[in-house]
């Protein structure tokens, strides 16, 4: 379990941006979209965060982006970004 209670948003924020951007916001370059698009990946990345805080295994953590992607956006699996994605989380949530 990894004891840092204070989870900073915009630092999962930039994570999401540099590794898990399901949906392709960022290509657009255009900070309507990304700032609409950024509550929504902000919950789910904040998710993953406290769970990872509870105790879950970072496999769990994947696991839960894989599923927002394929079955909440319909969208093909990710499954190297949520990876990458969950790794960044877990290494911000040790520092």
């Amino acid at each position: 379990m990894i004891e840092n209670n204070r989870i900073e948003v915009l630092a999962l924020r930039q994570i999401g941006w540099d590794h898990w951007d399901p949906i392709g916001i960022r290509q657009f370059g255009d900070l309507a979209w990304q700032n609409e698009a950024a509550d929504e990946y902000d919950h789910y990345l904040l998710h993953a965060a406290r769970m990872i805080q509870a105790g879950s295994t970072l496999e769990a953590a994947t696991e839960y982006l894989e599923r927002i992607i394929t079955e909440h956006m319909g969208l093909g699996a990710h499954r190297n970004a949520s990876l990458q994605t969950i790794d960044a989380i877990a290494a911000y949530l040790r520092s």
